[in-house]
């Protein structure tokens, strides 16, 4: 069994207004646009944005259209402002401003020979017809059962936060409150397990003209206290509030974003590995997302099945081919049964190749704005949508094992 022992471990997240989430959700309204007209539709969108510009670039192929331009059937600045718009980025001071941007499309066509890997056809030079991996890389999957989502404590705790934040700005019940925000959490483990809450930091842009000792108070007892478990909270919890005593200028007015930034935000808070590849705008052909939910989806449904307390599934593939090169199961000595048996059935339960990733996980439909915030794992609504995060392969995973 893992060795006990005791630490604090730190995760943050960041909110809608975010500059990097801002890019990343300007990327997957794209991305829903595109998946709107045809769910075969081959997206990799990129966004940057600063101060009022926002530029969107990247390489997109919708079958349906043939050889008629993107704008044609899709009108890139609308889709961008609306998203702003939700967003929040509305008052008559923002910079940024869902009306007042400048949007610059500087999309192209997938390319022929990355394409020629994806399809399900033959080609000069390839191994196989089947659908292949959209790159090569390696994507993780991590679960534990420290928290109802089984996910990791921190990063559970720092989203937590900001979706409270959120909602109570778009309530309009906090005038002052504006749509950038981060926050983090530092939680203390003893012998494996959440004991308390160390700190917790919450940085939230705000109107010019609300004082700093408000913004303290309403997010210490109207956020942190009404979200956070009472039990972790303690005499000796920290609250570090906008720490640097003001936050008006925030989102891309304050700071550069860029789509793909914060993959850290989006999966385990650093608690689990993660293999590097952005997930926002791409579409399910590319490995980089769709395979990153299924070993979700797998170590999820390992902890549910009680077969480890902890659980981190990597799987890895090349470009065009379809079998993943190789596929590996750790559950850090918490298994009820060897890692190589869990793996094992795995291999027997689920199918890994990107075609059956897509089937499975019901991927070729545009959900993928829902992602964008608060991570794209640890829900327990919307399973619909959310599919990664069902827990329905719990009897034949036993079995299997």
């Amino acid at each position: 069994m893992t060795q006990a022992r005791s630490f604090m471990f730190t995760s943050e997240s960041v909110g809608e207004g975010h500059p990097d989430k801002v890019c990343d959700r300007l990327s997957d309204a794209v991305l829903d646009a595109c998946l709107r007209i045809d769910s075969r539709s081959r997206v990799a969108c990129e966004c940057y944005a600063k101060c009022n510009v926002v530029i969107v670039g990247g390489e997109i192929t919708i079958p349906k259209i043939g050889l008629k331009p993107i704008d044609s059937v899709i009108n890139i600045a609308s889709v961008v402002r609306e998203a702003i718009r939700d967003i929040g980025y509305t008052h008559d001071d923002d910079v940024f401003h869902a009306d007042k941007v400048f949007v610059n499309n500087l999309l192209t066509t997938q390319s022929p020979d990355i394409a020629q890997g994806v399809d399900a056809r033959k080609a000069k030079g390839k191994k196989t017809a089947e659908q292949g991996a959209g790159d090569q890389g390696l994507m993780f999957g991590y679960a534990c059962d420290e928290t109802p989502e089984l996910m990791p404590a921190p990063i559970m705790f720092a989203h937590r936060l900001g979706r409270e934040l959120t909602r109570i700005r778009k309530s309009g019940r906090v005038p002052w409150l504006r749509p950038d925000a981060k926050s983090q959490v530092s939680v203390v483990y003893e012998n494996n397990r959440p004991a308390a809450v160390a700190n917790v930091v919450i940085s939230t842009q705000h109107a010019a003209d609300v004082e700093h000792a408000e913004i303290e108070r309403f997010c210490i007892e109207e956020v942190i206290r009404k979200v956070l478990p009472k039990k972790l909270l303690t005499p000796r919890t920290t609250y570090l509030i906008n720490p640097t005593g003001r936050f008006v200028v925030g989102g891309p007015a304050g700071d550069t974003g860029l789509t793909g930034r914060k993959i850290i935000v989006d999966s385990y808070g650093g608690m689990g590995r993660h293999g590097g590849g952005a997930f926002s705008g791409k579409d399910p052909s590319k490995v980089d997302r769709s395979a990153a939910y299924m070993m979700r989806y797998i170590a999820k449904n390992i902890v549910a099945a009680k077969l480890a307390r902890r659980c981190e599934v990597q799987v890895a593939y090349a470009i065009g081919h379809p079998e993943p090169v190789s596929v590996f199961v750790d559950t850090f000595g918490t298994g009820a049964a060897s890692d190589l048996k869990i793996e094992r059935a795995v291999r027997r339960v689920f199918g890994l190749k990107p075609a059956q990733i897509i089937e499975q996980l019901d991927l070729l439909r545009p959900i993928y704005q829902a992602t964008t915030n608060y991570g794209h794992f640890g829900r327990t609504r919307n399973l619909d949508t959310f599919t990664w995060e069902r827990t329905d392969q719990v009897d034949a995973l036993l079995a299997a094992v």
